[in-house]
């Protein structure tokens, strides 16, 4: 996150070109790190349902934070969709969202997926788990992301660059949980038994496992989803880490009102739609995610990974932990 700060600052001058005029005053406007073509057929829908216009910008998570702090009051947006539940944490921080005190969000979406302060919600899961070759891995030689530090896997690790804030997040809650000294052990484990350099992105990491460069490794399960859909006879498979114990680390994809909407009870309104079953299915199923809310069932694909148990920790923790967790990173050489 201190990196991708320092970009967004970079690039926030740039962001500013062209007015906010540009939007319509009766619109609903939307800021979102969700690409396009996750949003576009939810707000569709939601058009058709309601009638309500909307309007969106699609950037990074951090120029877009960047926009809505340089902008302050002066802001179009009304509602900011963004991935990752340390991005939502330090919106948060920023003083860029408002607190939304509505039944309908706190019955739909679980306590540990949405702000305790009720800033941000919730509105799609992924788990952030193990990854194994099925023809060199078998199943029952897993167990959970300490192991992975193990010996016993030296020289048969891939990992995805520390730069991304999943892995970030996934090693803040490792600190929320475990401390810094235990955490620390563990990191600087996974980095001598990594069998490659990182690689950029999880689809990368999958397929140098195919090849055989690596054995096992730590991947989102929508980047699993798709690359199942796209080459399903790839010879990798999930793993549910941590199943003795606390369980497989998840993340969100979520949303808040800003704090100078201008149409901020129209985008409540928006925020409670997303959360009910209906928008749920849709949410979840353009990217393979798991719905945030419970009494909504995954897509059958994602259904077919299999159950499992999830951390309970709330996920603002990965916010909370991401500094100490960028720092401890560095300090264990995870690049």
């Amino acid at each position: 996150m201190l990196k991708s700060l320092l970009m967004a600052t970079t690039l926030v001058t740039g962001l500013l070109i062209g007015p906010s005029s540009s939007f319509a005053a009766e619109e609903i406007v939307i800021y979102s790190a969700r690409k396009e073509h996750l949003l576009k057929p939810i707000l569709d829908a939601y058009r058709e349902k309601t009638g309500v216009a909307t309007r969106y910008l699609t950037d990074g998570e951090g120029p877009l934070l960047a926009r809505l702090q340089a902008e302050g009051s002066s802001t179009p947006a009304d509602l900011l969709i963004t991935v990752d539940a340390g991005n939502l944490w330090h919106a948060a921080e920023q003083g860029v969202l408002a607190p939304v005190e509505s039944a309908t969000l706190t019955a739909n979406i679980p306590e540990t997926l949405r702000d305790p302060q009720k800033n941000w919600f919730g509105l799609s899961v992924r788990a952030r788990t193990i990854v194994y070759s099925t023809e060199r891995v078998k199943p029952a030689e897993l167990s959970s992301y300490e192991d992975l530090a193990d010996p016993k896997w030296k020289g048969r690790l891939c990992l995805r660059s520390s730069e991304k804030i999943y892995n970030q997040s996934l090693v803040a809650m490792l600190i929320a949980r475990l401390g810094e000294e235990a955490t620390e052990k563990i990191v600087r484990g996974w980095v001598g038994n990594l069998a490659v350099p990182v690689f950029s992105n999880d689809t990368k990491l999958m397929e140098a496992m195919a090849a055989g460069r690596c054995d096992v490794g730590i991947v989102n399960t929508y980047y699993f989803g798709a690359l199942q859909k796209e080459k399903p006879n790839t010879p990798v498979a999930l793993f549910w880490a941590n199943q003795g114990g606390n369980g497989t680390h998840i993340n969100i994809s979520g949303a808040g009102v800003t704090k100078h909407a201008k149409h901020r009870q129209e985008a409540i309104k928006l925020l409670e739609w997303l959360s009910t079953p209906e928008a749920q299915q849709l949410f979840a199923e353009l990217n393979m995610e798991f719905p945030a809310n419970p009494a909504v069932k995954p897509h059958a694909t994602v259904a077919a990974w299999g159950d499992f148990k999830s951390e309970s920790l709330n996920v603002s923790l990965a916010g909370k932990f991401q500094t100490s967790a960028v720092r401890l990173m560095d300090r264990a050489g995870y690049k």
